[in-house]
């Protein structure tokens, strides 16, 4: 018990791990014509979107999930670049094979970025700064590929870190730091601070973490209601999360964007079996059987890029007929309305016995994906890795 409460009252030392610009860093290291030149990757079509950008390209104003159109006109000479994504996920198993040789306690976020719990590693003499600068510079020596690495007591704090030398530097948050740094710290840089919350802040005059901190806990929550708390607490640097080894997957979604855009109506029935077909044979393929299916869910993007998703518990059954009666239902409400996006998913039912997923198998599964129609006769498809967008 006593041994229990000491482990739960340790200081922990958490790093957050970033590649820099990973898919694009990535095709510049596979094809050297390509360094120095602002590219991107991502779609090409008139409905493309971009799923990370390199550095070069970051500086005219390109960013990951822009439109293709929009980039080219910012950096006219943007090369863009189809998605790999056997590379990308080759580059990321080579870099978790160099990690777990520090801690086995690791959390993947995504191809690209990972927290890691070296508490209790053995490596360097437990110095946190010196493991994260010896990973950093062992991805390099293998891969050739750089990261950011933020080191701190929190996942919070250790994401914040990572950002702050950003690219290929690292930066350490120490315990007795917290209470200098998180005051001049600006509210938007909080993960999950948006730009429609940080408006509203800004009309409140919060601005930075200091500002919010005069507030008590009351009044947040007054402002902000259940996310109150959440804010009370990372404002002031604390965070509680695990970093979890295990994931468990909660949901599997598929996405179609248009080259043009099309009414809402029974005319999207044969884009939309098109999509039940590839998610039914995705689910196979995971193993995911119906009675483990909680309920259904549609996602409509319209021309004017507002978005309406529509869920209903009563439908298990992955099949068109239940689809369309989502898709039906969403018409009516939004008659002679023209869309840009049609998705489709599947929430899964919770079970706390059900298998943890490995790293490896957390990989696997970020192969939902996003399918845009390409500009072509024959009528193709491509695909590309629906995930967190890079950086």
């Amino acid at each position: 018990m006593l041994e229990n409460s000491t482990k739960k009252n340790q200081v922990r030392k958490i790093i957050h791990i970033d590649m820099d610009s990973f898919y694009a860093s990535v095709e510049m290291r596979d094809n050297p014509k390509l360094r120095n030149l602002p590219i991107a990757v991502g779609g090409k079509g008139k409905r493309g979107v971009l799923s990370t950008a390199n550095y070069q390209a970051r500086s005219f104003g390109v960013h990951s999930a822009m439109s293709t159109a929009l980039a080219l006109k910012r950096c006219p000479n943007l090369i863009v670049v189809p998605g790999r994504h056997h590379a990308y996920k080759e580059a990321s198993i080579q870099v978790r094979e160099i990690i777990k040789q520090y801690t086995e306690t690791i959390q993947p976020l995504s191809l690209d970025e990972a927290y890691l719990d070296v508490t209790d590693s053995q490596a360097l003499n437990n110095n946190a700064t010196a493991i994260a600068r010896s990973i950093r510079q062992e991805i390099y020596q293998k891969t050739k590929l750089t990261c950011s690495a933020g080191i701190a007591p929190n996942k919070f704090l250790a994401k914040i870190a990572s950002d702050w030398k950003k690219p290929n530097g690292q930066f350490t948050i120490k315990p007795q730091d917290i209470k200098t740094f998180m005051p001049e710290l600006d509210l938007y840089k909080i993960p999950g601070i948006g730009k429609v919350t940080f408006n509203k802040m800004k009309k409140l005059n919060l601005i930075k973490c200091k500002d919010m901190q005069k507030l008590t806990l009351i009044e947040i929550e007054n402002f902000f209601g259940r996310m109150g708390r959440r804010y009370f607490e990372l404002c002031r640097g604390i965070d509680q999360s695990e970093v979890s080894s295990n994931r468990v997957r909660k949901s599997m979604s598929l996405e179609r964007t248009f080259s043009e855009d099309f009414e809402l109506n029974e005319s999207l029935y044969s884009w939309l079996e098109d999509l039940v077909v590839s998610l039914q044979k995705n689910l196979q393929k995971k193993n995911i059987t119906e009675s483990q299916v909680d309920h259904l869910f549609i996602k409509i993007k319209f021309n004017n890029f507002t978005i309406k998703t529509l869920e209903r518990s009563q439908y298990q059954n992955v099949s068109l007929d239940n689809y369309k009666k989502l898709l039906n239902e969403i018409s009516s409400k939004n008659p002679n309305r023209k869309i840009r996006l049609m998705g489709i998913g599947i929430k899964l039912k919770e079970n706390k016995n059900s298998n943890q997923l490995s790293f490896l198998s957390f990989l696997e599964n970020l192969s939902d994906v996003h399918l845009d129609r390409q500009e072509s006769l024959d009528d193709k498809f491509y695909l590309q890795p629906y995930c967190h967008p890079m950086d």
